[in-house]
């Protein structure tokens, strides 16, 4: 059973975040879940990730895979099946699919292939310099030289 959250009081104190929200209410609708073709996301590095699609019988003209602002988009649509030949028992699915995967601001895939039959998309966190936190020196300022103020002397008592 599925809770719905309203995430309006969010909306009233935050600035920029609509994409989140967003993201957060999508998650919380129910989606049928796909689970073919099976898929993995690993971390490689610090900014540096891996997407691996198992795409057995399908060739790399078969593959599409294309990004769209934050979207990344993988289809597979097979070809036309040899003329001549009739399948007796069909165990290897070779059905059109697309998964969409959501990406983080700044994510681009840098390469792609295909062997043994896994599809296997690399992808890196990008962050321009000027989006990058910066460090500011604090410097010290000499403050003008003033007036001496006059000392007063404190006289003994005899």
């Amino acid at each position: 059973m599925r809770t719905n959250y309203d995430f309006s009081p969010l909306f009233r104190s935050s600035i920029g975040f609509d994409h989140l929200f967003n993201l957060l209410e999508n998650a919380a609708r129910v989606q049928p879940i796909e689970n073919w073709p099976p898929y993995n996301i690993e971390k490689t590095g610090e900014d540096q990730y891996r997407l691996t699609i198992a795409v057995a019988g399908f060739s790399t003209d078969d593959l599409e895979i294309t990004k769209q602002q934050n979207t990344l988009v993988v289809s597979g649509q097979k070809g036309e099946k040899p003329t001549g030949s009739e399948a007796l028992y069909q165990g290897i699915a070779n059905r059109t699919f697309e998964r969409r995967f959501q990406l983080a601001d700044y994510v681009e895939v840098t390469g792609a292939s295909v062997v043994d039959g896994l599809l296997t998309i690399d992808l890196v966190r990008e962050v321009p310099e000027s989006m990058k936190p910066k460090r500011i020196p604090v410097q010290t300022r000499a403050l003008p030289a003033t007036q001496e103020s006059p000392q007063v002397q404190h006289k003994e008592a005899a």
